[in-house]
C-alpha cells in the first residue's frame, strides 16, 4: 500500500503531487478529513467511481458524498446554493455539515445513486481542502473502510483495504459522528442525516 506521509501543520500543496497524479489517472486516494479518512476519486470519471465502490465493497445504489475547498468552489460545481444554504455554509464551513444540492450533469450517476442530488461540504481538515483545491474540482469523500465496518481514524486502520490504494497519511483524525446532511433547497430545510452537527443547532442559523 503506497503511503505519502504529510504533516498537516507544515505541509506545502506541492507535497500532494503524488496523490494528485493518482487521482488524475482515475485512481483512488485515502485522505484525512475532519471526521475520518475518506476515499477520494474524480466524481466525473466512471472508472474512478467504480473503483471507489470496489475498494469499499459497496453495493450500487448508495450515494457518495463530496468535498470541496470553499463555498465558491461548491457553487462553481453545483450552481447557486440558495439563501438558506448560504447561511448554513457561512456558519458551518469548514466543518462536518453537508448540503444536499443538485448534481451537475458531469457527475457520474452512481455518485448520486440516480437521485440527481449530491451531499457536499467544505471539510475542516487542511489536507482535505488542499487536495481538492489542487485537483481543481470536488472529490468523493465516502469513509475509507469496507462497507459495514468502522470508519478509519488513522492510516493504520486502512490495512485491510485494497493493497494498491494510495494513502495520504496525516496522522489521526478527530473521529466522532459522520457529517450532518441538510437539504436546504426546500422550505423549510429538511434534515437528511443527523451527525456531528445537531439538528437543533442547524435550526438556529436558518432564520434570516
Amino acid at each position: 500500500m503506497p503511503i505519502l506521509r504529510i504533516d498537516p501543520q507544515s505541509f506545502a500543496p506541492a507535497d500532494l503531487a503524488p496523490a494528485l497524479s493518482v487521482l488524475r489517472s482515475g485512481g483512488v486516494v485515502a485522505f484525512p478529513t475532519d471526521t475520518f479518512y475518506g476515499l477520494a476519486a474524480d466524481p466525473t470519471q466512471p472508472a474512478a467511481v467504480e473503483r471507489v465502490f470496489a475498494v469499499k465493497g459497496r453495493a450500487a445504489g448508495e450515494a457518495l458524498p463530496l468535498v470541496a475547498v470553499s463555498m465558491e468552489a461548491v457553487e462553481q460545481f453545483c450552481g447557486p446554493i440558495g439563501a438558506a444554504g448560504a447561511r448554513l455554509a457561512r456558519h458551518f464551513w469548514p466543518g462536518p455539515l453537508a448540503l444536499l444540492l443538485d448534481a451537475p450533469a458531469a457527475v457520474v450517476p452512481a455518485v448520486h445513486a440516480g437521485t440527481g442530488a449530491v451531499a457536499i461540504r467544505v471539510p475542516g481538515h487542511p489536507v482535505a481542502r488542499a487536495l481538492t483545491e489542487a485537483f481543481g474540482r470536488p472529490l468523493t469523500a465516502t469513509s475509507a473502510n469496507r462497507s459495514g465496518q468502522r470508519p478509519a481514524a488513522d492510516a493504520a486502520a486502512l490495512a485491510d483495504l485494497d493493497p494498491s490504494l494510495f494513502v495520504v497519511d496525516a496522522g489521526v483524525t478527530a473521529g466522532g459522528a459522520p457529517s450532518t446532511i441538510v437539504d436546504a433547497r426546500v422550505s423549510p430545510p429538511r434534515l437528511v442525516r443527523e451527525g456531528a452537527v445537531p439538528w437543533n443547532r442547524v435550526l438556529t442559523f436558518l432564520s434570516p
